[in-house]
């Protein structure tokens, strides 16, 4: 069945970057929209970014101008490469697929396990 596997969170210093990558696998043909949540202590979970199959992105005020958000539909991999980042970036980041045409019919609302991303000096 299908999974979602994330990868690249880590410790990092304020300024410094990260690229995370969510590889989905199983009996997939296509996926519409891959996207980026985060969520930390405290705090309701929030989208990040957003990517469709033809390539239109979409990302949240905080993020604009440091993340990118891209993804390799051969692969069914989303990326999410991050920029410049603050403490506030500091949160579980999940993707989330929507939109799948599988072997047995269309899903979704898949979720990676989440992998952790702490910006501190």
């Amino acid at each position: 069945q299908v999974q979602l596997v994330e990868s690249g969170g880590g410790l990092v210093q304020p300024g410094g970057s990260l690229r995370l990558s969510c590889a989905a696998s199983g009996s997939i043909f296509s996926i519409n929209r891959m996207d980026w949540y985060r969520q930390a202590p405290g705090k309701q979970r929030e989208l990040v970014a957003t990517i469709t199959s033809g390539g239109s992105t979409n990302y949240a005020s905080s993020v604009k101008g440091r993340f990118t958000i891209s993804r390799d539909n051969a692969k069914n991999t989303v990326y999410l490469q991050m920029n410049s980042l603050k403490p506030e970036d500091t949160a579980v980041y999940r993707c989330n697929a929507q939109g799948l045409v599988t072997a047995t019919g269309w899903k979704n609302g898949y979720w990676g396990q989440g992998t952790q991303v702490t910006v501190s000096s």
